[in-house]
């Protein structure tokens, strides 16, 4: 890691297209993702790009950012050709595949720098435009990318210690969906920092299988009743630890990373108090949007250095606005 620092800069988005319905995401798949039938496209020559994702089957998340890259696509007349893998080793494949079909560019999430860093320089070196998104921020300017869009996980990490704290917390679960991602690490690692004086640590569980992830936390808050609070760093495991505290008849409370329809409506109810929003439809948005801008005016979003999306905090006081949004499946 190079500890290279955010750049928090205002990034205001206009996009004067009609919303069009998301596809559902999950697991490895390829092919067209081209939704630019809303609206006028921008006259600029058509392009190709490669969104390229370690996303994993059914995580609802992902769909929120390929809203915002169809959005994208749907202005700047672009066909994004989708496809994803929670394997880093698969996922350098996919990678190497968009390399070889010659596409105009690579919009790319990096999970696991060691095992994606020679790929992605690959495709810079091949005179193809990349950005990054979502995950891999610290590695981004060596990299050669145009920019990175995305928060700083340890931050995040530390700003949601710290609001677990101030909730009461005293022995907080950090619960990891997946091994071999630096940045969830960072997360947990940020949540330890930011709840000084509280006791924190962490498990992972199978993300992929939402009945192991309850079982998990379920056996984890029956083993320790101490436990008061636990943060988990993704929509769909947070609501699971909501079974698993009512299951083991915990009082455990709940804060996550990440939002979808339903943990939206979870807030609203009160079984899980918070979530930090990343913003994952600005990250599809600008990953995508970003490679039109720099292929038709040279233009490169936050001059080249990482832009951050996130975080922020949906919780009781804004999440009827949010919920608004969230309706739409862009929040």
């Amino acid at each position: 890691m190079n500890g290279i620092k955010r750049t928090k800069i205002a990034v205001i988005v206009a996009v004067g297209v009609m919303t069009l319905a998301a596809c559902s995401s999950g697991g490895r798949e390829t092919g067209g993702d081209d939704e630019s039938g809303g609206g006028q496209a921008a006259s600029t020559p058509k392009l190709t790009v490669a969104m390229i994702t370690h996303a994993a089957p059914g995580d609802t998340f992902w769909d929120i950012i390929r809203k915002g890259a169809s959005a994208a696509a749907a202005k700047d007349n672009i066909e994004v050709q989708y496809s994803s893998d929670p394997d880093a080793v698969k996922q350098a494949q996919l990678i190497q595949a968009a390399i070889d079909k010659k596409v105009d560019g690579i919009a790319v999430t990096d999970p696991n720098t060691p095992a994606l860093a020679g790929v992605i320089k690959k495709a810079v070196a091949a005179g193809i435009a990349v950005t990054m998104f979502n995950a891999g921020g610290p590695d981004a300017q060596s990299l050669g990318v145009l920019g990175y869009f995305g928060q700083d996980e340890k931050d995040a990490g530390v700003a949601a210690g710290k609001k677990a704290v101030e909730g009461g917390a005293k022995n907080i679960l950090c619960v990891i969906q997946t091994q071999g991602q630096q940045q969830l690490v960072d997360r947990c690692d940020g949540v330890k920092q930011g709840a000084a004086g509280a006791t924190t640590t962490s498990i992972y569980v199978n993300g992929t299988d939402d009945s192991a992830v309850t079982t998990s936390i379920q056996a984890k808050l029956t083993e320790d009743k101490s436990i008061d609070f636990i943060v988990t760093l993704a929509a769909p495991v947070a609501l699971d630890a909501a079974k698993s505290v009512s299951g083991s008849g915990s009082s455990a409370k709940i804060g996550t990373f990440d939002t979808n329809k339903e943990l939206v409506a979870a807030i609203q109810n009160k079984s899980i108090l918070w979530a930090i929003d990343q913003q994952p439809y600005l990250q599809g948005y600008l990953s995508v949007d970003a490679l039109w801008l720099y292929t038709a005016n040279g233009n490169t979003i936050g001059g080249g250095t990482n832009v951050a999306t996130g975080p922020a905090f949906i919780d009781a006081s804004n999440i009827a606005k949010v919920s608004k949004f969230a309706a739409n499946g862009t929040r």
